[in-house]
């Protein structure tokens, strides 16, 4: 049992319990800021991945340069490292699942009686909604198609098959939207 002892003092090396709980922590942080980052900036908003940029490599460069010169002392560091990226991936995916950035249009195709019914209830709760009618297999159906916020779209779409079970629903992220009704909106959460 020596031997398992003397390993396990060579990975831990000179680490301290509080030291290694940094590494962890700030890696969390740092690889959640830069998911977010990368969100931000396939979705245009440039200003504050930006921000978030300089937060990030911040932190990067304190970590990894704790790790990077205490590694060969401390094997344990890198490890610390490590699974602390893999959950600051878990974690800022998590994180903008429940900030929901963006707009989607939500495309609805449902009997010609309970198209306008679910219209002026979606226009009710502030949601854009283009009624086009359409031909199915067998009967005249109505194509709603909805301008609204990604976070609330569950909502919404629930709503729908509430109204309508049988109404086929695609739900499609924006990547870009000019012209029409719709007033242009810069804020963070469009």
């Amino acid at each position: 049992m020596n031997w398992l002892q003397e390993v396990w003092d060579g990975l831990i090396g000179n680490a301290t319990a509080v030291e290694l709980l940094f590494i962890f922590i700030a890696k969390i942080i740092e690889v959640s800021i830069g998911t977010l980052r990368s969100i931000l900036m396939n979705k245009g908003y440039r200003k504050p991945a930006v921000i978030l940029s300089l937060v990030e490599i911040f932190l990067w460069v304190f970590v990894a340069s704790r790790v990077i010169t205490g590694v060969a002392d401390s094997p344990i560091k890198g490890v610390a490292y490590c699974l602390g990226f893999t959950t600051g991936i878990f974690m800022g995916s998590l994180l903008e699942s429940k900030i929901a950035f963006g707009k989607v249009l939500i495309q609805v195709i449902t009997s010609s009686e309970k198209g306008p019914q679910i219209a002026t209830t979606l226009r009710a709760k502030g949601c854009g909604v283009t009624i086009v009618d359409a031909q199915g297999k067998a009967e005249a159906r109505k194509i709603l198609m909805i301008y609204t916020n990604r976070r609330g779209s569950e909502a919404l779409i629930k709503d729908i098959q509430l109204a309508d079970a049988n109404a086929m629903i695609v739900n499609n992220e924006i990547g870009s939207l000019i012209g029409g009704h719709i007033s242009p909106l810069k804020s963070l959460l469009k």
